[in-house]
């Protein structure tokens, strides 16, 4: 193994949730007068924070998203998560195959400690990952692009940035693992190989993923 730490992405890449994610997304923006497609949504909100949301509609629009925005998607996504999500085909071999090897891993996602949860518990990842090895952009002053969720979930796993490898499917996640001196690897299944452009690697499977590690 060439890296002393795989911080995984979550959303899309341990769990297939950006479809679901995105599209309540897309729904909850034009309910309240902000026209947004499910591609929209994609393009703009993919990998972010819940704060980027908010920024950007303001931004755009120069009004602001109810107080309860948060609340309501949340609400929404969770019961659709319950019903429908999977966990991304392979992740859990993957998984299993660095515990066996005993190489660390963790998961550091824009997403909050609900959500990582909720998702884990619904598709039965939720055994591969104790808290010591969830961190959410909760944790940290800035979400991705900025690289401090990458840099705090290192330090929290006591492993120095440039021997970490992010798994990534966002360029915003791309760009903050760059940001924070790591090598990263682009999961291409939802985005196109050209918008991961700044990752070490690109690759479409999660089969994939154990034999470029080694």
């Amino acid at each position: 193994m060439r890296y002393d730490l795989v911080i995984f992405d979550n959303d899309g890449v341990l769990v297939d949730s950006e479809p679901i994610s995105n599209r309540h997304l897309a729904a909850c923006l034009t309910e309240l007068g902000h026209p947004t497609s499910y591609e929209d949504s994609l393009r703009d909100y993919m990998g972010s924070a819940m704060h980027r949301v908010h920024d950007l509609v303001l931004e755009r629009t120069g009004r602001r998203l109810p107080e309860d925005f948060d609340d309501v998607f949340h609400a929404r996504v969770f019961a659709a998560f319950e019903r429908e999500l999977k966990a991304v085909a392979g992740a859990g071999d993957v998984l299993e195959t660095l515990a066996a090897d005993g190489v660390p891993y963790c998961v550091a996602s824009s997403g909050s400690h609900e959500r990582i949860r909720v998702g884990h518990r619904a598709t039965g990842l939720d055994r591969w990952f104790d808290d010591s090895r969830i961190f959410s952009s909760q944790d940290v002053g800035r979400g991705k692009p900025a690289p401090d969720l990458f840099l705090y979930a290192a330090r929290r796993m006591g492993v120095v940035p440039e021997r970490c490898v992010v798994v990534e499917d966002s360029p915003l996640g791309v760009r903050a693992a760059v940001a924070a001196g790591m090598d990263v690897y682009g999961f291409t299944a939802m985005t196109p190989a050209e918008r991961l452009a700044g990752a070490s690697q690109l690759f479409s499977d999660m089969g994939e993923l154990a034999d470029l590690l080694a």
